[in-house]
């Protein structure tokens, strides 16, 4: 499986001083990130990390289990780090990110500037709501609909882009639910951490929790919105992100 595969960038800068890697939620892709390379300034390289088993690599096998995911990503984003980067996760993805990280210090790699963490809790806390990776198809649809809505009402009305959806959300919530955290050292690298004021599903008590997970600096930021305030309040969002960043550099 070549690199090019795993990582999308929808606007290449051969002259973009740093690169944010945005690794997606569960049932999602690259489609999510499509228009932030656009919003960001061109100093900051968007490399949207496709998983297999969505869109463009529909027909291959997704991953169900975290650690399986992080060790294969791994050698796939390597030749990426050669200039300064910053990992970008949202609800899995905040976890894909975080374990990614940890993979690569096992792996003597370079280590990113910063971790973004969105709509996710902390990974050392214990995953509270029982586990619907195994559900029929309709419950599974319905709990993870209720939990964090996200999914477009004409695919619910579709059953074809239903069938085309269910086996990558069933794989990540596999993933999701199935996930063991390991005692390990913090990460050297500061963390900026952000919610939605309305995700009953990520309230701020377990957000602040990713601030054991660094030596470094933390900080918080919520935003107007539910669990998917990314798409709601995505202009101050990339603000956000963009400042501290920049300010990084």
């Amino acid at each position: 499986m070549s690199n090019n595969a795993w990582i999308s960038i929808p606007k290449p800068n051969a002259s973009a001083r740093l690169r944010l890697f945005c690794f997606p939620y569960a049932g999602g892709g690259i489609f999510e990130y499509r228009t932030w390379a656009y919003a960001l300034p061109p100093e900051i390289e968007v490399c949207a990390v496709q998983l297999p088993g969505r869109e463009a690599r529909l027909r291959e096998m997704p991953f169900t289990k975290l650690r399986e995911l992080c060790e294969t990503l791994a050698q796939a984003i390597v030749p990426y780090l050669d200039k300064p980067f910053a990992f970008f996760g949202h609800s899995l993805g905040a976890f894909i990110a975080f374990e990614l990280i940890r993979q690569l210090r096992r792996e003597n790699c370079p280590m990113p500037l910063r971790l973004f963490v969105s709509g996710s809790r902390a990974p050392q806390l214990p995953n509270l709501e029982p586990p619907v990776y195994h559900l029929p198809d309709d419950e599974l649809i319905r709990e993870v609909n209720q939990r964090y809505g996200g999914i477009p009402a004409e695919v619910l009305k579709n059953a074809e882009m239903l069938e085309m959806l269910l086996p990558m959300l069933r794989a990540d919530f596999a993933m999701h639910d199935t996930y063991v955290y390991r005692d390990d050292l913090p990460l050297d690298c500061p963390i900026s951490c952000f919610g939605g004021q309305q995700d009953s599903s990520t309230p701020v008590t377990p957000l602040e929790a990713w601030r054991d997970q660094t030596r470094n600096t933390f900080a918080l930021q919520m935003f107007a919105g539910d669990h998917f305030f990314i798409r709601s309040a995505r202009m101050p969002l990339l603000q956000a992100i963009r400042e501290q960043l920049l300010k990084q550099r």
